[in-house]
């Protein structure tokens, strides 16, 4: 077969190490991979390059994604997704490799709609992919966000302060939830973790009160505006206070162990099915092992509540 891959949303650490096992896997199995860049933009200009071995060599190690990503809106109008179908049978190419989030799914389910063998497979930091455990990405982007909760927590604890941290994640947690767990929060709100201000001002003002000099705070975005409760917090708790708002950094950087391993078993796994005639399907981790599901199952559908919440409370304050 001739077998495109493309990578569209953000960009996740590991991105890379699946394209490579792609390559490589593909190849071993006698096909032919087009590498298509910038996404679904790429597909609807017919940009694609057929890869070798070669074209992946040291790609393991490296973070963001070699194909390029964007956010193409005009994916959306059923149009431009004729032209991408056009460009891909003018191309002879028999099925499509997505790697992405729930917007990249969408686009993948339209294509096999068209006639298009799609395989998806999940790569986003946030972890908000159902059909999977874990995301190519979310590994690394919790290292990030915990290394910098440690460098936070030595200055805190020098300046007496709480420290907020917001992390990416959407509408989904566990960005905030792991990195929390892990850097030894005090308080980690989510969306599925909802914050009560006055019950956390409370609790600080205790522990200024038990003679502690820090606290550190993490929340996932677009749940309130930081720096306006850095400073109700410093006006009302005792705790000089400041928010530190990780960003784009999160996305960044070598892929961790746990990514590169993930992105090339689900990489490897994408050829498994199309050898097998398997498609118009996501790619997912359950339990350690490699599952898929029709698109129609995970687009647009809620993860469920991780069962590591149970430890906040436990754990936490």
């Amino acid at each position: 077969m001739k077998i495109g891959v493309l990578t569209s949303g953000g960009d996740a650490p590991g991105m890379n190490a699946a394209i490579r096992a792609v390559v490589r896997a593909g190849i071993s199995s006698g096909h032919e991979i087009y590498g298509i860049k910038d996404g679904y933009q790429g597909l609807v200009q017919d940009q694609m390059d057929l890869l070798d071995s070669h074209s992946v060599s040291g790609m393991l190690s490296l973070g963001g994604t070699f194909l390029g990503t964007a956010r193409s809106q005009e994916f959306l109008q059923e149009e431009v997704r004729l032209k991408a179908v056009e460009n891909l049978k003018k191309r002879e190419i028999d099925a499509l490799i997505v790697i992405g989030g729930d917007g990249t799914y969408r686009g993948a389910m339209e294509l096999s709609k068209l006639g298009i063998k799609t395989i998806g497979l999940p790569g986003t930091i946030d972890n908000d992919i159902a059909g999977t455990d874990y995301t190519i990405g979310f590994y690394t982007a919790v290292e990030t966000i915990v290394d910098a909760i440690d460098k936070l927590r030595d200055t805190s604890t020098s300046h007496q302060r709480c420290s907020i941290v917001e992390v990416m994640g959407r509408y989904s947690g566990d960005l905030a939830l792991f990195a929390g767990i892990c850097g030894g929060a005090e308080f980690i709100i989510t969306p599925e973790n909802p914050m009560d201000k006055k019950a956390i001002i409370k609790k600080l003002k205790d522990h200024k009160a038990q003679g502690r000099r820090h606290a550190i705070i993490v929340i996932t975005e677009k749940i309130i505006d930081v720096h306006a409760f850095a400073k109700e917090i410093s006006e009302e708790s005792g705790f000089s206070s400041r928010a530190t708002v990780l960003g784009y950094i999160q996305r960044g950087g070598s892929p961790c162990p746990e990514d590169r391993i993930l992105g090339s078993r689900m990489g490897s796994y994408a050829i498994d099915l199309l050898n097998q005639d398997i498609y118009g399907v996501c790619v997912g981790v359950r339990d350690s092992r490699m599952v898929h599901l029709p698109f129609a199952n995970v687009v647009g559908q809620k993860k469920p509540k991780n069962e590591l919440y149970s430890l906040v409370t436990r754990v936490s304050s």
